[in-house]
């Protein structure tokens, strides 16, 4: 089985393997595209459109597309903003959480392929910067392979604010890192992604100044910490948490 789809749903885990029990490495939003490579049963073996991420997921949880109107729905979409939203769908009502993708009008009647939308109401949170949907995370939970604000990892935070002001970026810190310019320290600014690195110098974590000496990001639960130039200080108890890696700036 092969084609492209889209996730119907507000929220599908993508497992490392084709099993329920199977480790939980990103997940899906609703309007989320995707490309079908293959199956295992009910489990689908797909890759995100947007940055090329792999995977498996319950095939009832998505609907197919054409290329002709993945197109079409891509040209015409935004991300969600507000923590929740109702939506109206062709198999009943359901809840939409930020991250989404919705239309660019955020209201009213639109189609994904065949299947017909109604969004109810306006956004209740629009945010004008990256930092500040970015704070709208805070206190998250950390949840590894996370995309919500219910539960979110470093790079998911990163990949989710930035999306939502049309700057695609890969899924994990190991692969943010080789995009943008490099910023020498003490040239940082707010809005700059920080990267750090584990004891055999990969990078494994990354976070979003708010200003020269504050960073966000997600470990534990999304927070702000001292930035300095040997890394990430916990303001919980002044303990060297992350270690420093590079600033780039996209």
């Amino acid at each position: 089985m092969e084609g492209l789809a889209y996730c119907k749903v507000a929220v599908s885990p993508v497992r490392a393997s084709a099993s329920d029990r199977a480790e939980m490495v990103t997940q899906l939003l609703f309007g989320e595209v995707l490309e079908i490579l293959g199956n295992d049963q009910q489990w689908l073996h797909i890759r995100t459109y947007l940055d090329n991420y792999e995977g498996w997921i319950d095939g009832k949880q998505v609907r197919s597309l054409s290329q002709k109107e993945v197109n079409r729905w891509l040209d015409s979409n935004t991300i969600e903003s507000s923590l929740t939203r109702e939506l109206e769908t062709p198999w009943g009502k359901q809840i939409i959480t930020r991250g989404a993708f919705v239309p660019l009008e955020q209201a009213g009647e639109f189609n994904i392929g065949r299947d017909e939308f109604r969004i109810s109401g306006e956004p209740s949170f629009t945010p004008e910067s990256i930092p500040e949907l970015a704070l709208s995370y805070e206190n998250t939970a950390y949840l590894w392979g996370g995309k919500t604000p219910f539960g979110i990892d470093c790079s998911g935070l990163m990949q989710s604010v930035h999306r939502r002001f049309g700057i695609n970026l890969p899924r994990d810190a190991s692969q943010q890192v080789s995009l943008g310019m490099d910023v020498p320290y003490g040239e940082h600014a707010a809005g700059d992604l920080v990267f750090f690195q584990n004891k055999e110098g990969r990078v494994h974590h990354v976070g979003l100044l708010l200003d020269e000496s504050t960073v966000i990001h997600a470990s534990g639960w999304v927070r702000m910490d001292d930035f300095m130039d040997k890394g990430i200080v916990r303001r919980t108890d002044n303990e060297l948490s992350h270690h420093f890696y590079a600033i780039k700036r996209l």
